[in-house]
């Protein structure tokens, strides 16, 4: 079977209850990814639905806490079928009847991920915080893809990142992003006593590669990546001896694979290739190694290394195959086979035992006080939202979830009309609001279909990049013996369903303390990019992105249960008896698009990037989001912000 399938065979019962698929660990009844009645958050008869008799209010429920709910999550059912039919045409008669919800705010904002909440706190600084500011997003939770993910196993409550992982690089950070995140609590030199970076080498514990029967022949851990010869990891791996000396050459040779070329000459050649393209015709290696390095690249691009240029992953910190090239910096490959910041940069450390969700949660502490209890970045890791209070009539500043805006238009011409309304659906019924001034803040490639005033140019260029599908899943495990016994804390796996699993990283803060010992619970951390080799790279997005929704949780639940099963078989994993729950966070429109040359070469002079033409202001109407950027970072989606809110006011 391809590295590239679902790996959906048919179910086998005895395989099944090995597995364990049989536990009552998931509401799988629930959460199976079907589909939903039109504007819902959740499907009818779930205790969320509704709130009371006639009134769709599904946060004022005291249970009310996405955090906390398993299963498929991310782009969640009720979550994008309205934002379908709009893009379809299908919408229009909700939009015919909309009623006002006669709400007066002095900004809107489509979209509560990190991007909208930055502008809302921008715009609260500059018109002071008596400004009314209404923020709508169409998840059950505010932070886009800074998700966090809950369990409890046994009495300890165990977190997990479902979506962006870490504030990277803060020093790289604008004047104007570094000022929010103190602004919001973020002391970036915490990190440094919160992550222990000793932990998994005391142990003893470091990298693995999980090679797959239907891939390389066998199913085989080879552990010590990257601190053992490269020729004693593969010394037992099912490959040829060809692709056992290729593999080690790539990792451990310095050679200069261009020579007679300048620095400049070499970067402009690798950004004509692709990575597969470079090894196996520039740097030589033998086609059975391809299968091994195909999704290399994955982790950060979300597609293998048929469709990304060679200069990328080299400019993101790879360094396999370009030692000894003299392109600037020739550091040997870091902890996770592949990208590691450059010697002199931040190291990988800024991370919330949550993600970037907990950046979220902060900047929300500042917007709505009353919904966010507490006063640090500490205290914030183990603080349970009040979710009631978001969208409270009360406050200055409100967050209405589960509400997918359908419709953006001035009331009047653009170019002097005063208010701009807003069309949005929650609970089966369309409302609209006004305000003199709107933050999309939204993907691009839904802006594209909320306004229909947009010059046709500026839509084309919204509709340029395709969003990064990928599938980010959280596995709570009763202990951590398995992967102790084994000797790794990370395993790549090149062609399973997930190519990455991982322990969560060893992060304690406040009152939150990582897993000690191998006896106690942990999070493991999986990733997918469901890539198709060999069609374009915005194809295999796209095609990927149709793959995820339409795959089934318990296809994804099975297959997660298989692949740590024969990874940690050697180390006497039980899933059925190991694993106390699954969340998996499905992002069919995952991450920004970012520039690669291979696939987007620089344009003409005097020309602008796709980004640069899509976020042009127009009337009333400013764009945020990391896609006006074309950068998929928390710090691209705050400068965005930033850039946004200072349109408006010009």
């Amino acid at each position: 079977m391809s590295q590239d399938d679902p790996r959906d065979a048919s179910p086998d019962a005895a395989r099944d209850h090995v597995l364990g698929m049989d536990r009552p660990i998931t509401r799988r009844d629930f959460v199976n990814g079907v589909a939903v009645a039109v504007g819902t958050a959740m499907v009818p008869g779930h205790p969320w639905w509704p709130f009371q008799s006639g009134e769709y209010a599904p946060e004022r429920d005291p249970h009310y806490y996405p955090p906390g709910l398993l299963g498929l999550r991310g782009d969640h059912a009720g979550s994008f079928e309205v934002a379908h039919q709009m893009r379809d045409g299908g919408a229009a008669r909700l939009m015919a009847d909309a009623r006002g919800t006669n709400e007066t705010f002095d900004l809107i904002v489509v979209g509560a991920g990190i991007s909208g909440l930055a502008a809302a706190h921008f715009f609260r600084k500059s018109a002071g915080p008596t400004a009314r500011i209404l923020l709508i997003d169409n998840h059950d939770d505010f932070g886009g893809h800074a998700k966090r993910n809950e369990f409890q196993v046994g009495d300890r409550t165990l977190l997990g990142y479902g979506g962006a992982q870490s504030i990277d690089g803060p020093d790289d950070y604008s004047p104007v992003a570094r000022a929010l995140l103190s602004e919001v609590g973020v002391e970036t030199r915490r990190f440094y006593t919160a992550f222990d970076r000793h932990f998994f080498p005391a142990r003893h514990l470091g990298n693995g590669i999980f090679f797959d029967k239907e891939t390389f022949g066998a199913d085989h851990l080879a552990a010590g990546a990257g601190t053992k010869p490269w020729a004693a990891v593969l010394a037992g791996a099912p490959l040829s001896d060809a692709a056992r000396r290729d593999i080690a050459r790539v990792y451990e040779a310095e050679h200069d694979y261009l020579p007679g070329l300048t620095r400049a000459q070499k970067r402009d050649r690798l950004a004509t290739m692709s990575y597969r393209d470079y090894l196996l015709h520039v740097v030589g290696v033998t086609p059975d190694a391809i299968p091994y390095f195909q999704r290399m690249t994955a982790d950060l691009w979300s597609v293998g290394i048929d469709a990304i240029s060679a200069l990328s992953p080299y400019n993101d910190g790879f360094r396999a195959g370009f030692r000894g090239m003299g392109l600037g910096d020739d550091a040997p490959s870091g902890a996770r086979l592949g990208p590691t910041p450059p010697e002199g940069e931040d190291p990988y450390i800024f991370h919330f035992p949550d993600g970037n969700a907990s950046l979220a949660r902060l900047i929300v502490r500042r917007l709505v006080p009353a919904a966010v209890a507490g006063h640090t970045m500490d205290d914030i890791v183990t603080t349970r939202v009040n979710y009631a209070k978001l969208d409270d009539p009360a406050h200055a500043v409100r967050i209405r979830l589960n509400s997918t805006a359908v419709r953006v238009r001035h009331l009047g011409d653009p170019a002097s009309a005063k208010d701009v309304e807003v069309t949005y659906v929650r609970g089966g019924k369309a409302w609209t609001v006004r305000a003199p001034h709107v933050v999309l803040a939204c993907w691009n490639s839904v802006s594209a279909y909320l306004c229909p005033e947009i010059p046709d140019p500026q839509r084309q260029a919204m509709l340029y990049g395709v969003k990064e599908p990928f599938i980010y899943t959280n596995v709570a495990l009763r202990n951590w013996s398995a992967w102790d016994a084994l000797g790794v804390n990370f395993v790549y796996a090149p062609g399973s369903y997930y190519s990455i699993a991982e322990l969560d990283f060893p992060v304690s803060l406040g009152s939150y303390h990582f897993a000690r010992t191998p006896a106690d619970p942990i999070v493991v951390h999986m990733m997918r990019a469901p890539c198709k080799p060999g069609l374009p790279r915005r194809d295999q997005y796209r095609a990927g992105r149709a793959e995820l929704l339409a795959t089934s949780f318990e296809t994804m639940e099975r297959n997660t249960r298989d692949e740590l099963a024969r990874i940690l078989g050697g180390g006497q994993f039980d899933p059925a008896r190991d694993i106390a729950a699954i969340t998996v966070n499905r992002w069919a429109h995952g991450y920004a698009y970012e520039y690669d040359p291979l696939s987007d070469p620089p344009p003409p002079p005097g020309q602008l990037r796709p980004c640069v033409i899509a976020r042009q202001p127009f009337g009333r109407i400013t764009i945020a989001n990391s896609d006006a950027g074309a950068s998929a970072y928390a710090k691209s989606a705050i400068d965005q912000a930033h850039r946004a809110v200072t349109e408006l006011q010009r």
